[in-house]
């Protein structure tokens, strides 16, 4: 018997309505439309031609809601082979050419794009950090790693990194230069922001 496969939807924006797949959630873990939407609604007009990071892609869904919001563009990393497929699916029924993808090690990647790729733009860079917290082994250093990743960061066009988290985690007041400003609630889930 074949599963129905799991699927969102685009909010707001260009793409409002336009479905996206979500991967299997022994893989990943998908951002509530309360949280999306919170996340967004702070953002409002800022996200208009800004290059969006989302450094554990998974379906894509919060970088895509980007896009069909304004960001000029959008960078995904994602390291579950299946979650991957499903997120370059989802970039390709959506703007593919706004979209990079990139399988691999978001510790190693996220700070390869930014301090070298990115190091000459004079776009704003919003970099949205949602480790997954319980569906992968070894993932017990994973904010500690986060947090390593986020102060290895050197640019100076970064206008705010917010984390996605298990509203358990007291987050810490400043992460390398980046200093907190705002957390908000939503259950078992929160997301406090950096600039």
């Amino acid at each position: 018997m074949a599963k129905n496969k799991l699927t969102t939807r685009i909010i707001a924006g260009k793409y409002k309505g336009k479905p996206l797949e979500l991967p299997s959630l022994d893989s990943t873990r998908s951002s509530k439309s309360i949280l999306k939407e919170s996340f967004f609604n702070v953002l409002q007009f800022d996200i208009i031609d800004t290059i969006f990071i989302e450094a554990f892609g998974g379906s894509g869904s919060i970088g895509l809601e980007a896009i069909s919001r304004g960001a000029s563009e959008a960078y995904f990393i994602e390291i579950d082979k299946r979650a991957y497929k499903t997120l370059v699916n989802n970039c390709n029924s959506i703007d593919s050419s706004s979209c990079t993808t990139i399988l691999g090690d978001s510790f190693e990647v996220v700070p390869n794009i930014i301090n070298n790729q990115l190091k000459n733009t004079k776009k704003p860079i919003i970099v949205y950090v949602d480790p997954p917290f319980d569906y992968r082994d070894g993932m017990g250093e994973i904010y500690h790693n986060a947090f390593k990743m986020v102060k290895s960061l050197e640019n100076e066009n970064i206008m705010m990194i917010v984390f996605e988290h298990k509203s358990e985690l007291k987050m810490t007041e400043n992460i390398g230069t980046f200093k907190q400003y705002k957390t908000k609630k939503f259950g078992n889930s929160s997301l406090t922001y950096y600039k």
